[in-house]
């Protein structure tokens, strides 16, 4: 793995210089134009495990509390907030200029209940109702496992998470970790398997 693709995943502020460009990408059932950069994750497309989530998670309630954990340049919070204009939308990331550029692209295209940020400055107390996430599987398994230990639990009762993980990159073992992890009050399951990649589901039951 390059610096620049370690960057997005271990660095608030990446090393790479911020050259910022546009791209047009399909976001909510549209061409949308978006600003990108080197140092975030994805700066030339909506990368493949991405994409499979867009397209193949159920479509997210019309109103409610939505996370985007590890959200690069916004695909899967701005498709949230497209989709479902009445809802909050969290989007998260470590990366500085991840957040910068969803915040740019909110504004751009209108999606006006995205609130890009820290994990740090996210409320403690804030339960979701839905959460969606590539996660970032090569940080390796203890930083991983920290993380949706860290955010699994806020899914408010009923509320339900959508992961997806490419097949090879050890998704069948995640998703045994999930179930032992968060016990008998989860339901975790596969929701589908495309190109490679699943989609895991997470329910915390009402």
């Amino acid at each position: 793995m390059s610096e620049e693709q370690h960057d997005h995943y271990f660095t608030a502020r990446p090393a790479s210089a911020d050259e910022r460009r546009t791209i047009t990408v399909p976001i909510a059932g549209r061409s949308r134009t978006v600003e990108v950069a080197r140092g975030v994750f994805s700066p030339d497309r909506i990368d493949q495990g991405t994409s499979v989530l867009l397209q193949h998670a159920p479509a997210p309630p019309p109103t409610g509390t939505f996370l985007d954990l590890g959200c690069g340049w916004g695909p899967v919070a701005l498709t949230l907030a497209l989709r479902s204009p009445d809802a909050t939308v969290w989007a998260v990331d470590v990366n500085e200029r991840a957040l910068d550029l969803t915040r740019r692209n909110a504004e751009a295209l209108g999606a006006n209940g995205i609130h890009a940020s820290t994990a740090a400055e996210v409320p403690s107390a804030t339960t979701y109702d839905l959460i969606w996430s590539n996660p970032p599987i090569r940080v390796g398994k203890a930083v991983l496992h920290e993380l949706l230990r860290t955010w699994l639990p806020r899914l408010a009762p009923g509320g339900v998470a959508h992961l997806v993980v490419q097949r090879n990159l050890g998704s069948d073992s995640l998703q045994r970790w999930l179930a032992d992890e968060l016990g008998d009050a989860y339901e975790v399951s596969r929701l589908t398997s495309v190109k490679g990649f699943r989609i895991l589901q997470v329910r915390r039951r009402p």
